[in-house]
């Protein structure tokens, strides 16, 4: 078949549809700064329920620990959040885009998939290459806060070099399978929700900024981290450990449900109103600041 005479500026338009979304990745990356900003001043905070996660302790026991440990101790292991950070708003926000607007221009008009279900969808993609790309620091950053790595494991060289010795899936990438479900259902429920809510609050007589902010601080918290946060804690106990044999998923998850936490669900959330509230904060923010950018960019 001849190619007519607009078929070549057809495929322009195609391939400049389908190029990577570099404004994105700018609006990304800065959204997340003011969260990059704030991991210093709340990693205590983080730190104190990473060790109710671990030991299934109170805070007062959590705090403990960490007035044994000493002040310079208090900040091992802030390394890899703060690049997780810097790059994580850039990644998943850039990333989405990109599989959205490939999506929509492969969707026919005809299609039985509802358009309102993309972001969904581009959602569980961008999951999974965040937990690909991140699990590693989340591996490195787990046995860092572990206070009984201190000895074996002193600096964040040896943790790595430790690490790398290993097999993928017993190294940096132990505990991938759990951190993939949390993130691929955690984005696939983010990106689905969070411009419908935000539209409802503002047909309510919200500002924009204002309803972002609680589009993103009531979908993160209540939707997303109250029922996945029982995945958090399994990574945690999965991956704060260098030493033994390694159980699997189904293992680590009984051996933690029957073991440590004696069937209760109380102890299963302790240190999850901490993180609910932290991660509330964030994404607000996040939200917020991203869906502005993203709107002066549009006009």
């Amino acid at each position: 078949m001849r190619r007519g005479p607009g078929d070549n500026h057809d495929d322009q338009v195609l391939r400049k549809d389908t190029m990577i979304r570099l404004p994105s990745f700018l609006h990304g990356g800065t959204s997340s700064l003011v969260s990059t900003l704030t991991t210093i001043a709340t990693f205590p905070i983080y730190k104190t329920v990473f060790r109710q996660q671990l030991h299934s302790t109170v805070v007062r026991q959590a705090i403990g620990q960490l007035r044994e440990e000493g002040f310079l101790k208090l900040y091992r292991g802030v390394v890899p959040p703060l690049l997780m950070r810097t790059l994580n708003g850039a990644l998943i926000f850039g990333i989405h885009d990109t599989f959205l607007h490939c999506l929509s221009s492969f969707t026919n008009p005809c299609s039985v998939t509802p358009l309102s279900v993309l972001p969904a969808v581009a959602g569980l993609g961008t999951g999974v290459v965040e937990a690909l790309v991140f699990t590693p620091f989340e591996r490195v950053q787990n046995v860092l806060q572990n206070g009984g790595n201190d000895r074996s494991l002193p600096t964040l060289k040896s943790v790595l070099a430790r690490l790398g010795a290993e097999r993928l899936g017993m190294g940096y990438y132990r505990a991938f399978i759990p951190i993939l479900a949390r993130n691929t259902l955690g984005s696939c429920i983010y990106f689905g929700l969070k411009d419908p809510f935000s539209a409802a609050l503002r047909e309510k007589g919200l500002p924009p900024m204002a309803s972002s902010f609680l589009s993103g601080m009531v979908i993160s918290s209540m939707v997303i981290n109250l029922p996945l946060y029982p995945l958090s804690v399994l990574v945690v106990n999965m991956q704060a450990e260098v030493v033994g044999e390694a159980a699997g998923v189904r293992g680590s998850w009984k051996a933690l449900w029957e073991g440590r936490l004696k069937r209760s669900v109380p102890l299963l959330y302790r240190g999850g109103s901490l993180v609910i509230l932290r991660g509330c904060i964030s994404w607000g923010i996040t939200t917020a600041i991203y869906d502005q950018l993203q709107r002066r960019s549009a006009h």
